[in-house]
C-alpha cells in the first residue's frame, strides 16, 4: 500500500489542515485530531480516483523541500497517509471468527442499518486509515 506524506497545519483553535507535497491540489481538514488520518486518506483516494498514482519522495526528501521546511519551522508536522483505492467491484471472501463475535458483528450491523459485509468493510477501511 502506498503512503503519501501530508503536512499538517493548525492555526490556534482552528481545524487541522493537510496538504500533500507529492499530490498537488489535494487538501483535507479535520476538526478533531482523531479524524485527521481517516479524512486525509479519504481525500487522497477521492483526489486520485481514476488517476495514476504520483511518485512519492522519501521522508528525508520531503523534509528538505523548502516549503515543507518552512511549514515545519512554523509548527506544522508530517503525517504518513495511506491511499486506499477502491476498485468499485466487490469480491466474495470467506472469513472465520468466533460465533459469539460474529453474532455481535451482525447485531451491531443491523442497528446501524448495514449488512455484515458493509460493516466489516467500513471497519477495515477505518483501521487501515488509522
Amino acid at each position: 500500500m502506498r503512503h503519501y506524506i501530508g503536512v499538517v497545519h493548525q492555526d490556534g483553535d482552528s481545524a487541522f489542515g493537510v496538504h500533500f507535497p507529492d499530490v498537488p491540489g489535494c487538501f483535507s481538514a479535520a476538526d478533531d485530531f482523531d479524524d485527521l488520518l481517516a479524512n486525509a486518506s479519504e481525500a487522497l483516494a477521492l483526489h486520485l480516483e481514476g488517476e495514476a498514482l504520483p511518485a512519492t519522495r522519501s521522508l528525508e526528501a520531503i523534509r528538505e523541500d523548502a516549503e515543507v521546511a518552512r511549514d515545519l519551522t512554523e509548527g506544522a508536522f508530517l503525517l504518513a497517509v495511506p491511499v486506499i483505492r477502491l476498485s468499485g467491484r466487490t469480491t466474495k471472501a470467506n472469513i472465520t471468527m468466533d460465533a459469539g463475535l460474529l453474532a455481535a458483528v451482525d447485531a451491531t450491523a443491523r442497528k446501524r442499518g448495514l449488512t455484515r459485509s458493509a460493516f466489516l468493510a467500513d471497519l477495515a477501511r477505518r483501521e487501515i486509515a488509522g
